[in-house]
């Protein structure tokens, strides 16, 4: 049935595979928020920041060298930045990394514009990097995250140094393609309650071991979703969700690209891998077995020090 067909790519974004049907309330943790502030440059410290970005306010976290080649990482769904915590303190000694929250995700919350369509998502990229007065960076995403960051790559090549890309959206997956699909009730009372049950079902088909997922990783995943607005926001991203044919689209990615994929990714098959490798004008292709679908969670050391050869190896490196 086409119902169940949307079902499936649905939950490979929303990651919300078993025990759907359970539901209970559950109120977020509380999460401390900083101060909304200009977008100057910083040095080598962590900050995080909210800064004012084509009419919506962004959490902004970055650290690194200020004159090191920057590395802007993008979030999967129903995710936050906090996803990349191992990159960049795996990184940050030679790359200024800034990571920012989705819109309609963790601290940044709803975007008054409701711009949620992929294409929006990718355009917005670029509206980041404008308000960081950022005229090019290294750009990785994992999921939502990637297929948002190689849309935007495709649209402005020349503001791309390199892609890193972990188990990106590209192809079209059980049914959903050209146009969007109605997200199941089932799913939207997930998405809006996050009880525990579903919350951990989810993490059980995301990484390949979920036992190894600290209990306070798991619990910081479900704050953040359960923050005010962003169920709403979440349902509203997938109701204009859509994967239509990418290769026109991927063959303008003339830039470096590495591909990053877990063998046990359950949520977006690693045959994708091979499609894109085939259609890719200048790619690599890293496999790890075992790994899930979060690489950079799983397999952090041993991804960050892939990444910091690719990079290298293109002379992208401070």
């Amino acid at each position: 049935m086409r119902l169940v067909n949307v079902l499936g790519v649905l939950i490979v974004l929303a990651a919300g595979a078993g025990g759907l049907w359970y539901w209970q309330s559950r109120d977020a943790s509380p999460v401390e928020e900083t101060e909304t502030v200009s977008a100057e440059p910083v040095t080598s410290e962590p900050v995080e920041r909210f800064v004012d970005v084509a009419g919506a306010t962004i959490r902004i976290r970055e650290e690194g060298p200020a004159d090191a080649p920057v590395l802007l990482l993008l979030h999967g769904f129903t995710y936050s930045l906090e996803t990349w915590d191992g990159w960049a303190e795996e990184l940050s000694d030679r790359y200024r990394i800034i990571r920012y929250d989705l819109l309609g995700h963790g601290l940044t919350g709803p975007d008054p514009q409701e711009r949620y369509a992929p294409k929006e998502r990718a355009q917005f990229v670029g509206e980041v990097m404008d308000a960081l007065e950022l005229d090019h960076a290294i750009i990785g995403g994992n999921s939502l995250g990637g297929l948002a960051a190689w849309r935007f790559a495709s649209m402005s090549p020349e503001r791309v140094d390199a892609m890193i890309l972990v188990s990106p959206g590209a192809y079209p997956m059980n049914g959903v393609g050209d146009e969007a699909a109605p997200v199941p009730p089932a799913l939207s009372i997930y998405l809006q309650t996050v009880p525990d049950i579903a919350l951990r079902a989810s993490i059980a088909r995301i990484y390949a071991d979920p036992a190894s997922v600290p209990e306070e990783r798991i619990q910081e995943i479900g704050a953040m979703m359960r923050r005010e607005g962003n169920g709403d926001a979440m349902i509203k991203s997938l109701e204009e969700f859509t994967l239509p044919d990418p290769e026109e689209d991927l063959r303008k990615l003339t830039m470096p690209v590495l591909l990053l994929w877990g063998e046990a990714d359950q949520v977006i098959p690693p045959e994708h891998a091979e499609r894109l490798m085939a259609v890719l004008p200048d790619a690599m292709l890293i496999t790890y077995p075992g790994v899930g679908h979060v690489t950079h969670e799983e397999e952090t050391a041993k991804s960050a020090a892939d990444v910091a050869a690719f990079l290298s190896d293109h002379g992208l490196e401070k």
